[in-house]
């Protein structure tokens, strides 16, 4: 992925990267000089944030200068804890002149992954997603099989000689945490290493604080309506908030909900925009919710999801409810004639 003696390569002819851990930092290193300032691309979640933070200690003492910049707002209250406990400078892209800086980094992301980063000349990609395009790039370190890019970044570290900050193992470790949904989803053996390493230096309550923090305190009432409104019927709860602001507190709710013991299913919905949201939980013992949230929207909507979750998402118009008003016991009536 990356070419000691040639950083002209394109992306198919340097991939799978073959060299070893000092290669690779070696090489990345040489894409620098100590008057160049560095602008680090990403979009902000909390692998994201963790590697460019990673990227910033790497190049401390060898650059001028490193920014790290973004351009989606940080909506997840999660994501927005981590980035004002730890301090995270950040910079909006729409802010940042990319044209004052010599070096632009690119972690956990491609040029082809959003319109405003296609026609930026990239010196450096760090990334493991699919790769989706063919660049010039002096740098190109893409491991699609590995569970997080902060996985990679800790590798860096290692070959540097560089330990971690407590501020940014703490990063890492959530980021590799949140990527691989806590080892559940596809990894590697390094990620499993990469997070032991990391488990000694981490603040582990400040990553349990960022995984607590779901919630708005303006948010707090729907939690109230949601209780009002529950409906119960044969281990089925049933609730509908009415209009929420982010769809996001509907899951947290039916997460809730479905930790009591006696419930065999839970159904929550709301209405975002012009759509009607509807979460639906289960064990997935002889169950699928994904199945039975096709069954009850998926003519009118997109719906669908896992055998423990699913999701549905219905444009109103499409209810043909009339002047009647969406409700718990509307909700149950739908799911009742499916389930």
């Amino acid at each position: 992925m990356a070419n000691n003696q040639d950083h002209s390569n394109k992306v198919s002819e340097v991939i799978p990267f073959r060299n070893t851990a000092k290669d690779r930092l070696q090489a990345f290193w040489e894409v620098f000089s100590k008057d160049d300032d560095v602008l680090v691309i990403i979009n902000a979640d909390p692998d994201a944030l963790a590697s460019a933070m990673a990227v910033k200690r790497l190049l401390r003492y060898r650059v001028k200068n490193v920014v790290i910049a973004h351009p989606n707002e940080i909506r997840r209250m999660n994501n927005v804890a981590m980035v004002e406990r730890l301090k995270i400078p950040l910079e909006r892209l729409s802010n940042v002149k990319v044209g004052d800086y010599s070096k632009i980094v690119m972690v956990d992301s491609q040029p082809s992954h959003l319109p405003c980063f296609e026609k930026m000349k990239i010196d450096a990609i760090i990334d493991h997603h699919p790769v989706s395009g063919d660049w010039d790039c002096p740098f190109v370190d893409i491991r699609p099989d590995y569970g997080a890019v902060s996985t990679m970044m800790v590798e860096y570290l290692k070959a540097a000689n560089m330990k971690p900050s407590v501020s940014l193992a703490t990063a890492l470790f959530y980021a590799i945490k949140v990527d691989t949904q806590n080892f559940e989803k596809k990894s590697k053996v390094a990620d499993g290493i990469a997070f032991r390493y990391l488990f000694s230096i981490a603040n582990r309550d400040l990553v349990r604080k960022f995984e607590l923090t779901d919630l708005r305190r303006s948010e707090l009432r729907y939690f109230s309506i949601a209780f009002q409104e529950l409906k119960y019927s044969k281990r089925r709860y049933y609730t509908h908030v009415g209009r929420v602001r982010s769809p996001d507190v509907l899951v947290i709710i039916a997460d809730f909900l479905n930790h009591v013991g006696e419930i065999d299913w839970v159904f929550v919905s709301g209405i975002h925009g012009e759509k009607l949201v509807v979460i639906f939980r289960c064990d997935g013992y002889r169950k699928s919710a994904g199945k039975l949230a096709s069954r009850t929207f998926g003519s009118v909507g997109s719906a669908g999801g896992h055998k423990e979750a699913a999701r549905a998402e219905v444009p109103l118009k499409n209810l043909d409810m009339g002047d009647k008003e969406f409700t718990s016991v509307t909700l149950k009536r739908l799911i009742m004639r499916h389930i």
